[in-house]
Order: structure tokens, then C-alpha cells, then sequence
């Protein structure tokens, strides 16, 4: 007895587009027409595919009409707006024109609100890296970029700065034995409640993607992402903390949500461009709306991804705690590729994505490092509206990885980390020192926006690479 069952393959020849639709229309042809004949299917679903807008009260039809209508108007390209909406950018002289043009292109959005342009920012996907970018009740997945949460964490702790010859711990030691990076990691990882949280059983993409990120736990992506040994100098009497003005030995650490990040940021970007048809010149800036399944499917999950980089830093640092033997006295640290709900100027809701660039909300604390031989700087936001409650997330580099490697030596890099007393385990050519800008010129951009709390600087520092490279004996 022949089916009467229908496939996407003869839907596609009725004219029903790629993509959920079909799903939706054999569902219903399923639930409510078992018995009909594949005949009376097809005939129903063509007369709705020729006038979906008929069906969208019937009591039976009505879905695949309106994921017809939704299809047909996503398929539609949007226009970008005339003229661009105003926007702030700190340190100007000092960012590429690539970062620029992207920031303008994102100010034409429909649904851009407001923007800023950090004195850090480089060339990135769709918004720049240093872009802050607020929009009405939309998410762009790539306004938040593909690290999804990715984030400093500093640890301060009541034990002597001590980096020489004499020194109590050794810290090589401690990095290696307490720290992965790229495609290692634990073998026996440990358990965290962010791997119980029920968006891992309710979302079908993050479903696929609770082993993996339980084997990952704890541990750090690749690139410019690091643990290291350092210095911290606090120089504000009135700090949050009641410390000392003084040094202390601390933790750095940069990474974010690992495969669990990436992947949603993958699902989510193509749904939203599928979705959301852009010129070309903006297609990655393709939003979802906050109303929408995908929407609030994409913010959950960006949430988890977020609290799980958050659950990564804390076991880095607890495992160094447990080698040093001591509790630390403070622990500072923000994410810098995320998106928030937040409030403008007339009290009105706001999405902000910072993509590469630090909250600095009137109080907020946060870390922005420098380079491997440069400090990096604890700071106090100071709430400017100007730049969206932002800051930069870093130095910001003048050297692609491209032009790094070919421009740089080996033997340059490490006679420069050897003048400056650093260690360096597993990094390479296109994360040395000189890739990035000065930081001190970056923080003279934004005295506007944050005041100094202390400053790190690096001593040993573990990346992911060679390991070979920056053992200096």
C-alpha cells in the first residue's frame, strides 16, 4: 500500500520555501489529515501556498500560513536607514578605518538606538570589536560575537609579590598543572551547577551540547585567551575591598564559554540571517527579534553561555587557590562580549551589545588588560551615557595575525620578553606585545568613562600555541 505520507522534496515542488515551514506543514498535514489521500494534501497545501493570507484564522491551516507570510517577508531584503544615527567614538585617530566603517554601517540599522566606538576597536564581523551598539527589542548574535560572555576574572591574594629567584611558589609549575587551553582539557573535569540548569533539556541546540561543555569545563579557549602570574598595585585608599594601598601577588585570567558559546553563536547567526535579509555590506548584523521563539531561545542561551564562562574562571581560580593554599582576599570580574537589557536616557529598554569593550556603569568595576609586558588597569566606571555605560575591553591590536607572523621574529619576541622579566608558556608570533596598541594611550581616551582602581602587571603567563615558545632558560 503506497504512503500517502508527504516530503520536503514534494512541498519544495509546491512552492514552499526552504526551512521551518516544511516542517510546520507536514506537521499539520500529520496531526489533522492522517487519513486523507497524499492527493488532497497536496491540492490543500497549494491552495495555501498560493493565498496564505486566507488561511491564517483556519482552525487547522493556520500555522503554515503564517510561517508562509513570515517566510515570504524575512525573504524580502531590508533596507539599512538614509542616515546614520549619531554616535560617540573615543580615540579616533587610533582606529583603523575597516572599524569605523563597520560602526557606521551598524548605525543604520532599523533598529539601532544608540552606539559608541571604544578607543580600542579593530575590525571584527559585522559590529567591530570595541563596538557598543544599542537596539529596540532586537539581539544580534554577531553584536555579541561568537565567544560568547568572554570575560576577565582577577583574584587577589594576602601573599608577597614575589618573582625572583627566591620566590616561595613555583608558578610554571602551577599554570601548567591548573590550567588547558584550545583542544585540552581535564580528564576528570569538575561538576558545576551550570550544568544542571534546564535550558540544557529545553533547547534543542544546547541539548547536543551538555557533554562538551562538561568536558570543557574549567579550562580556556585558544588565541589571545590567557591565565597568568602578576602584580596588582592598588593606589585607591577608598577601594571596595577596604585592601591596603599596596601589592599584591594575583591571578589574571581571559576566556569565555568555549564550544558551548561558539556553537549557539553559530545556530543562532544563521537563523537570524535566514531570517533577516541585510545588504551585503551589513548581512552579519542580521538581528532577532526578542518576541520571536528564536529571539528568546538565543537570549537563554546566551545567558547560560555567559554564566558558564563565569563557572570556567571561578574553577581556574580555584584550582590555583588550592595550589597556593590560600583563600583570595578579592575577586573582580565582567564579561565583554554579551548583550543586556538596560535602560536609556528616558527610562525607555534597551539591548546593548558589547562586543569587545567593558560595562562601566557609575560604580561598576572591571579589568582591562594590556599586553603581556604592559599593565593592565582595575577601574570604576563612571556611568557616561555618551559611550552607553562602556568602555574598552583591552589594548586593542595594530598587528593583524596575518602580518604578526610574518613581520615579527622569535628571537625579537623573546629578547623583548627577557628585558621585561616576563615567562611566557604556549604563546605565539601573533599574541606578542608589540600586536597590540599602547595601553596608555588607550586609557588617556577614556578618562571620560572610568577612574583607575589599580593596576596588574604580568609575570608568568600561560597561553595556548607552541609550548616551546617563551621558555627563555
Amino acid at each position: 500500500m503506497a504512503s500517502n505520507k508527504l516530503t520536503g522534496k514534494e512541498l519544495r515542488k509546491l512552492g514552499y520555501p526552504e526551512g521551518k515551514v516544511i516542517g510546520i506543514a507536514i506537521k499539520v498535514m500529520e496531526q489533522h489529515f492522517r487519513g486523507k489521500s497524499k492527493l488532497h494534501k497536496q491540492d490543500l497545501l497549494k491552495r495555501v501556498a498560493s493565498e496564505p493570507a486566507l488561511y491564517l484564522k483556519h482552525a487547522t491551516l493556520a500555522p503554515i500560513a503564517k510561517s508562509l507570510i513570515i517566510k515570504r517577508d524575512h525573504n524580502e531584503t531590508l533596507e539599512l536607514n538614509r542616515n546614520r544615527i549619531p554616535y560617540q567614538i573615543y580615540g579616533g585617530e587610533g582606529i583603523e578605518q575597516g572599524a569605523v566603517n563597520q560602526m557606521e554601517i551598524a548605525m543604520k540599522l532599523p533598529v539601532a538606538k544608540a552606539g559608541a566606538l571604544m578607543p580600542d576597536a579593530h575590525h571584527g564581523y559585522g559590529l567591530p570589536i570595541g563596538g557598543v551598539l544599542a537596539t529596540e527589542n532586537a539581539v544580534i548574535p554577531y553584536g555579541v560575537g561568537v565567544d560568547i560572555g568572554c570575560r576577565m576574572c582577577l583574584t587577589l591574594y594576602d601573599i608577597p609579590a614575589e618573582f625572583g629567584s627566591n620566590k616561595k611558589f613555583d608558578f610554571h609549575k602551577i599554570l601548567v598543572e591548573n590550567t588547558k587551553f584550545g583542544n585540552e582539557s581535564f580528564q576528570r573535569p569538575i561538576g558545576h551547577d551550570v550544568l544542571d540548569r534546564p535550558e540544557f533539556g529545553e533547547i534543542n541546540i544546547l541539548k547536543s551540547l551538555k557533554d562538551r561543555a562538561y568536558a570543557q569545563i574549567g579550562s580556556s579557549g585558544g588565541g589571545n585567551h590567557f591565565v597568568e602570574f602578576g602584580t596588582v598595585e592598588i593606589m585607591d585608599k577608598e577601594n571596595e575591598w577596604d585592601l591596603p594601598i599596596g601589592k599584591y601577588l594575583s591571578v589574571l585570567s581571559h576566556s569565555g564559554s568555549r564550544g558551548l558559546g561558539a556553537n549557539v553563536a553559530r545556530h543562532y547567526t544563521r537563523l537570524a540571517m535566514d531570517k533577516c535579509k541585510l545588504p551585503s555590506e551589513a548581512k552579519h548584523l542580521a538581528w532577532l527579534d526578542l518576541n520571536d521563539e528564536d529571539g528568546m531561545e538565543y537570549w537563554l542561551a546566551m545567558n547560560l553561555a555567559g554564566d558558564y564562562a563565569s563557572a570556567c574562571h571561578h574553577q581556574i581560580h580555584a584550582r590555583i587557590a588550592k595550589s597556593l593554599g590560600e583563600r583570595h582576599l578579592a575577586m573582580i570580574e565582567n564579561h565583554h562580549n554579551f548583550a543586556w537589557k538596560e535602560k536609556d536616557g528616558d527610562g525607555n529598554e534597551i539591548i546593548v551589545h558589547r562586543k569587545g569593550a567593558t560595562p562601566a556603569g557609575e560604580g561598576v568595576l572591571g579589568i582591562i588588560p594590556g599586553s603581556m609586558t604592559s599593565p593592565g588597569f582595575i577601574v570604576r566606571g563612571k556611568g557616561e551615557i555618551a559611550s552607553l555605560n562602556s568602555a574598552s575591553h583591552g589594548a586593542g591590536r595594530v598587528l593583524s595575525r596575518r602580518k604578526a607572523k610574518e613581520l615579527l621574529t622569535k628571537s625579537d619576541v623573546t629578547q623583548h620578553l627577557k628585558e621585561k622579566g616576563v615567562e611566557v608558556i604556549g604563546s605565539g608570533l601573533d599574541e606578542a606585545p608589540m600586536v597590540y596598541k599602547d595601553i596608555h594611550q588607550v586609557m588617556a581616551h577614556q578618562t571620560d568613562l572610568v577612574e583607575v582602581v589599580g593596576t596588574f602587571m604580568p609575570k608568568v603567563v600561560r597561553m595556548c600555541g607552541d609550548p616551546k615558545f617563551g621558555e627563555v632558560d
